[in-house]
C-alpha cells in the first residue's frame, strides 16, 4: 500500500508533464507552418503558452531537439488525419482517391494555418542539410511512397492497369496536391482544391481497370 501510495504523485507529474509537452509541440508545428521552423524559439513558445523558459528546457535540450520533435508532431497529425482515414478503405482504386481527398480535406480544414507543414518545412529546409531536413524529407517521402503503394495494391486487386507505373503516377498525384496546397495558402476558397480534385480524378479514371469500383463523387 505504500508503495502505491507513493507511485501516484509521479505517475500524476509524469501525466502533466506529457500534457505540457504535448502543448508545446502542438503549439511549435502550428507556429511553424505558418511562419517556418527557424521561427519555433523556446523564447517564443514560453511566452505564448505561459511555461517558463526553464521549464520548457526540461523538455527540450536544443532548438535542434525541438525541432526535431516538432516534426515528429507534425507527422503524427498527418498520421491521424490523412493516412489513417485513407487507409480506412479496402485496396483498390478507391484507397487512393479516399487518399488524395483526405489530404485536401487536410488542407482546406486549417489543420495548420499555414497549409501542410511539411510543404511549407521541405521548402524551407532544402538548402539546409542536417538531421531537421533529413526527417522533413523522410515524412514527405514516405506520404508519396504511400499513394505509390496504395496503386499497386489496387492493381493486385485488379482495378489498376498491370503496366501503369506507380511510382511516377504517385509523383504526379503528388503534383497536384502540392498545387492545391499552394493555391490555398495563397489565394484561400475551394478553387484550387476542386481543380485538383477534378484532375486525380480523371487521372485515376485512365489508369482504372473496366472491373475497376467506380470512384465516389467525392
Amino acid at each position: 500500500m505504500a508503495q502505491a501510495t507513493a507511485a501516484r504523485p509521479v505517475d500524476k507529474r509524469r501525466v502533466r508533464g506529457d500534457r505540457t509537452r504535448q502543448a508545446i509541440l502542438s503549439q511549435a508545428a502550428k507556429l511553424a507552418s505558418a511562419e517556418g521552423l527557424e521561427a519555433v524559439s523556446l523564447q517564443r513558445l514560453a511566452t505564448e503558452l505561459g511555461i517558463s523558459k526553464s521549464g520548457l528546457f526540461a523538455h527540450f535540450g536544443s532548438k535542434e531537439e525541438l525541432q526535431l520533435a516538432t516534426v515528429e508532431e507534425a507527422a503524427r497529425v498527418f498520421t491521424d488525419e490523412v493516412l489513417r482515414p485513407g487507409l480506412k478503405i479496402a485496396s483498390g482504386l478507391g484507397r487512393v482517391w479516399a487518399l488524395c481527398n483526405a489530404f485536401l480535406s487536410y488542407v482546406r480544414r486549417d489543420v495548420f494555418p499555414g497549409g501542410c507543414f511539411f510543404e511549407a518545412a521541405v521548402v524551407e529546409f532544402d538548402s539546409r542539410p542536417g538531421p531537421v531536413r533529413d526527417a522533413v524529407n523522410g515524412k514527405r517521402d514516405y506520404w508519396v511512397s504511400s499513394l505509390a503503394r496504395a496503386i499497386r495494391e489496387a492493381a493486385a486487386a485488379g482495378e489498376v492497369q498491370p503496366r501503369v507505373d506507380a511510382e511516377q503516377v504517385a509523383w504526379e498525384l503528388s503534383c497536384l496536391l502540392v498545387g492545391a496546397n499552394g493555391s490555398f495558402v495563397i489565394n484561400g476558397g475551394s478553387t484550387g482544391i476542386e481543380r485538383a480534385r477534378r484532375a486525380i480524378r480523371e487521372r485515376l479514371e485512365r489508369i482504372a481497370t473496366s472491373s475497376a469500383t467506380r470512384l465516389p463523387s467525392r
